[in-house]
């Protein structure tokens, strides 16, 4: 098994606001991202177990095969956003825009 690259939200913020998208395969498991805006990163296959991600925006976001398990997802923004095979067991949804893609 390989581990995934452990990151902080302010280390994936910093890299964010510097022009980097992809951010396939890391753990954020825990991560404080509310109302954050992250639309277009690629997280997919990442570890967001358990993170906070109320009012933010993750349109046009990639979450393939992304754990968001116990993830906080009360009023995010999932517009275009692309879910497949994404586990979201446990987790509290309530999305204010939606339109994901599926495959």
């Amino acid at each position: 098994m390989v581990e995934k690259e452990k990151m902080t939200a302010k280390e994936l913020l910093d890299r964010y606001a510097r022009g980097e998208r992809n951010f396939r395969g890391v753990d954020l498991s825990g991560a404080d991202l509310v109302a954050e805006n992250l639309s277009d990163i690629d997280l997919s296959n990442s570890n967001l177990k358990g993170a906070i991600l109320t009012y933010a925006n993750l349109s046009n976001a990639f979450l393939d095969g992304a754990d968001l398990s116990g993830a906080i997802l009360i009023g995010v923004n999932l517009d275009g956003a692309h879910l497949d095979g994404a586990n979201l067991s446990g987790a509290k949804i309530r999305i204010a825009n939606i339109y994901v893609i599926i495959k």
